[in-house]
């Protein structure tokens, strides 16, 4: 009975070793980015024709903080950074209603944010399931 309790234990620590991995926390905060860039998105396109509306986007240098968190290889320096919507001041109006949102760059924008976030989702999903496979005891 021992051992069963210590195998637990152990399968514990594993498991709150992977969640607080600097790569880990790196690609969950990429993903929380990616979440937060599409809600960004699908609001521009929702306000492509609203006077006045001007164009957000996540903080653009929220990639480069990120990236000098995941380089000190510091959990809690990475969960300490969020993602957030700003006005993107780069944007600039076509028209004259003052209105910032260009279809094309949109629907661009989308696209690769979607990519983005379909390949953060499979490296999680792949440490995931190497993880499940470790705690079953088969090779991954």
């Amino acid at each position: 009975m021992a051992r069963r309790v210590l195998g637990t234990t152990r399968q514990k620590v594993m498991v709150n070793g992977l969640f607080t991995q600097t790569n880990y926390q790196g690609l969950k905060k990429m993903l929380d980015a990616s979440v937060l860039r599409h809600e960004a998105i699908a609001s521009n396109m929702a306000n492509l024709e609203t006077p006045n509306y001007k164009r957000i986007d996540v903080e653009s240098d929220f990639g480069e903080e990120l990236s000098r968190a995941v380089a000190t290889r510091d959990a809690k320096e990475i969960a300490s950074l969020h993602p957030r919507i700003v006005i993107d001041k780069n944007a600039i109006s076509p028209n004259r209603d003052g209105n910032t949102v260009q279809l094309e760059k949109e629907l661009v924008a989308m696209q690769q944010n979607t990519l983005n976030h379909t390949v953060q989702t499979q490296f999680i999903s792949s440490s995931l399931m190497k993880l499940r496979a470790a705690i079953q005891g088969r090779n991954a």
